[in-house]
Formats: structure tokens, sequence, C-alpha cells
């Protein structure tokens, strides 16, 4: 910083505030300093600024992978309201036991980081004490975790509004496709059994477990063995409501190869809004991983910035229904004068 401010012709206070983006530089001397900079390849050494600030300009995100499409919205979408900030993002991917072991054996977070988000995480109450003892903000992303600071969707409500959509159309037999083992989403998959069973209470329909198909892993072949108990069941479903847009995808490829109609003789709804939904004219339930970004984002900077904000604080933002081409009302003939199924 001293050469920087010798070849400038300023004090190493002015190339500190310069570098540190304050406004009490006037436009010729920040030119001046930037200029020295570059050309002395000077970068900022975040580690020497945490000793005098007791920040290291850091926010780090734990993830249980980076393939998925809500991961990478989110942080798409998170990275810029960092930079604006002029902070710094870490990612800890944990895809397997033993990363998971090794990072909470060692919270490499801890000291190297202002502010921990925790996206789409399915954690031991164990693990939640362990990051409670970080000494930093930590903000669950896409989940609810009572008593500490948490950015999600409403996937109760999601999933209420799109079984009505489907009993709105005549449907009574309706499915619903839920993952099972999926690294890091049990608390959205939970909610969202929730709102379906809840929409179905609440038009009086009795709940039937034999509807609920589970699936351990998401390929063809999984899919289509889900979707043969549905299909052998005495009543079968006339629509189907997946879990996510990708589940509901593989769906209508299995019933094409069984040439079953979609919607003409089976509904096929999602949840996501991921760009597949566009491109298969899938209805389902539109949430936004971009917006859920900028406001974990957003939160993080407000717990970092002032120690007496609100550390219990939870965003809840909105879900809303897509319909395209594959929900359309029940079969003709699947219900009787009452409006009742008939039995098989």
């Amino acid at each position: 910083m001293a050469d920087v401010a010798e070849r400038a012709g300023v004090s190493t206070s002015t190339v500190s505030r310069t570098l540190r983006g304050l406004t009490t530089v006037s436009p010729d001397v920040r030119a001046r300093v930037e200029q020295a900079a570059r050309e002395l390849n000077f970068a900022v050494s975040r580690q020497a600024a945490s000793l005098v600030t007791g920040k290291t300009g850091t926010v780090a995100v734990l993830v249980p992978t980076l393939n998925a499409w809500f991961m990478g919205s989110a942080l798409s979408s998170l990275a810029p309201v960092l930079r604006a900030a002029g902070m710094e993002l870490t990612v800890y991917v944990i895809p397997d036991l033993a990363a998971r072991d090794s990072f909470f054996d060692r919270l490499p977070a801890r000291r190297n980081a202002d502010a921990l988000l925790v996206f789409s995480f399915d954690l031991t109450a164990e693990e939640t004490d362990r990051l409670d003892t970080l000494g930093m903000p930590v903000i669950y992303v896409s989940q609810h975790v009572d008593g500490r600071p948490s950015v999600y969707v409403d996937d109760v409500a999601g999933a209420l509004h799109g079984t009505r959509h489907l009993l709105n159309l005549g449907h009574r037999r309706i499915a619903f496709i839920k993952t099972v083992g999926a690294s890091g989403f049990s608390f959205s998959s939970n909610e969202r059994l929730v709102g379906y069973q809840q929409a179905l209470t609440e038009a009086g329909i009795p709940l039937d477990d034999g509807l609920v198909a589970a699936l351990p892993v998401r390929d063809d072949r999984a899919t289509a063995e889900a979707l043969g108990k549905l299909l052998s069941l005495r009543e079968p479903p006339t629509a189907v409501f997946a879990e996510q847009d990708e589940v509901a995808v593989a769906v209508i490829r299995a019933l094409r190869r069984t040439h079953i109609e979609v919607p003409a003789q089976m509904s096929v709804l999602g949840f996501d809004d991921q760009p597949v939904a566009d491109w298969f004219d899938l209805s389902t339930i539109a949430q936004s991983p971009s917006d859920i970004g900028r406001e974990a984002g957003r939160l993080a900077l407000s717990l970092i910035d002032d120690s007496e904000a609100d550390h219990k604080q939870h965003i809840v933002l909105p879900t809303h229904l897509i319909p395209r081409a594959t929900t359309a009302p029940a079969p003709h003939g699947e219900r009787d004068t009452e409006g009742e199924l008939p039995r098989a």
C-alpha cells in the first residue's frame, strides 16, 4: 500500500479509503490511486483487512449439491447482491457423508466468513446446534428452522393451490409422487405433501395412502414402477401431482410409452417452473429461486451490518399456479350424476 501511495502521490490512508470504495475521495485522486494499483498489480489483502475491521468480507454457503436447477438459479442471483456490497462468496459443497463429517468436525467457515447460508440442507439437531457456535449469522435457505433466520417459499400453500386446480377440473382421484432420499430437499417435499393433503381434506375427499407414491431414485425405470403401482389400483388416478417438474416430465414420458394421452386421459402437474416445464408445456406451481437468493443475500448483509437486527426473522415468498397444456378436465364418464367416481 505504501508503494501505491508513493506512486500516486498520496497518503496510505487515502489509498485505503480509495480501495475500500469510500466516497470521501475525489474522482481525480481515485483515478490516480487505481492507476497506480494496476501498474503495481496491487490487490487488497482480505486477511490483513480483517485484522483491522474484524470482518472477512466473505459470505459462505453450504449446499448438498450444485447439480440442481434451484441451486444454480439461487446462487446466480445471490452473488451480485454480495458483490455490490463488496463481499465475496465461498461455497462449501457437501455431497456425501464423509464430506459432511469433515465439515462439521472442522467447521472451516469459522473465522473465514462473516455469515453462513445453509441452502436446502437436511441437518440433524446436533448439526444445527453446532452451527450455532460459529459466532456469526447463520441463515437457512429454502427451509424453515425455528428460532433461526430463514428464507423460503410457502410450499404448503403452493401444493394446496395446485391440488385445488386439479379438483376444480373435476378430478377426484389425484395421485401425489414425492421423492425420498433426495439430498437436501426433504423440507420442501414434506411441506408439499401436507398442502396436497390439506386440499383433499378441504374438499371432503378421504386421504388414500395408495395414491401417494415414493420415488427413491429419479430415473425412468423408478418413475415407471411408481406409475405402474398407481395405474394398477382398483380405482386409478385421473391426475398426477409431482412434487418437482423433473419428476412430472418423467411421468409424462412414461405415460406416452403406455399410450395414455396427457391430458385427455391423465392430467399432470409439476412444481417449480423450471425451464423444462416451459419446454414440455407443463402446468406447474412456480417458485423463484432467483428471488430466494437475492432475499437471502440481503438478509445476510443486514445481519452482518447490524448486530441488533432480528436474528429469528423468516422471509416467506409466494408461489403461483402456471396452467399449461398438461392439465384438463377429468376424463368424460369419470364421475356419476352426483359427481362421485364410479366403482371399478
